[in-house]
């Protein structure tokens, strides 16, 4: 285990927020691993063996194969979450597919294993419990989000998401990742950027987009991207700075005080 291993449960939210008791738990069975950009976490049908929480810029999406071969984003997941079935018993096939966007570090821990100290920490229970309402209530906004709104507002909201996972204005994402995560076409994707940037909001670059003004990309989203934030903070405690970037969790008036601690 590395010396600075109290650092590393820094980098991810839900992990950093525990009580010191559950981290102590948690911390004999957590294992690091490093992904690049496109390595599946887990694929749909398969069991979910681990639990995986992104460290720091690390970011996965979970996305949803269709017949025609392509694959649209339902979920995307930084360090404020973890990914694979957070409040299962033990493993369960997945629906989704999990795949690295943001290569980085994560955490990971057998489902088995997390679910058998679950049972004796009602805090880290009560968090995971949260975060999987939090997670839902994401997927569920995307579903809307995708039958009501239009590509450019669609475009703004999830660079607007991958800002506050990031917490830069540098934002390493292609037009073929941007266009397969919201199920469009990279010709279509091309053009909605270029409108974009013509308005200011953002600069396109070779293998990154660029954030011009925060508040401008903030007035062109549609409203998915503020309720998501909304519920966050209202139901899990996610704070967030000034720029809108998740800073640390805090306990909810309405949750177990034991929950977590402020970071």
């Amino acid at each position: 285990m590395p010396s600075d291993f109290d650092d590393l449960l820094s980098g991810n939210l839900l992990l950093g927020a525990l009580r010191l008791p559950d981290q102590a738990l948690l911390k004999p069975h957590l294992e690091l691993r490093e992904y690049r950009r496109g390595d599946v976490l887990f694929d749909a049908g398969e069991d979910v063996g681990h639990i995986t929480f992104p460290l720091g810029q690390c970011v996965a999406a979970l996305l949803i194969g269709l017949q025609d071969g392509r694959a649209v984003e339902t979920a995307t997941v930084g360090r404020e979450g973890a990914v694979g079935g957070v409040v299962s018993q033990g493993s369960l096939p997945a629906f989704s597919r999990a795949v690295v966007q943001i290569p980085g570090s994560v955490l990971r821990i057998e489902a088995a294993v997390l679910q058998q100290i679950k049972q004796t920490s009602p805090g880290l229970r009560n968090m995971m419990t949260r975060y999987s309402d939090c997670l839902l209530a994401q997927v569920l906004q995307s579903v809307a989000c995708n039958a009501s709104h239009t590509i450019e507002a669609r475009c703004a909201r999830w660079l607007l998401g991958l800002q506050d996972r990031l917490g830069s204005d540098v934002l390493p994402v292609t037009h073929e990742v941007l266009a397969e995560l919201l199920g469009v076409q990279r010709s279509y994707l091309t053009r909605t950027l270029r409108t974009l940037q013509q308005q200011g909001l953002i600069q396109v670059r070779r293998g990154r987009i660029i954030i011009q003004s925060r508040s401008a990309v903030e007035a062109a989203a549609c409203e998915c991207h503020g309720a998501v934030k909304r519920h966050f903070e209202t139901v899990l405690g996610a704070v967030y700075n000034s720029s809108g970037t998740l800073v640390s969790l805090r306990p909810t008036p309405a949750g177990d005080k034991q929950m977590c601690q402020a970071v």
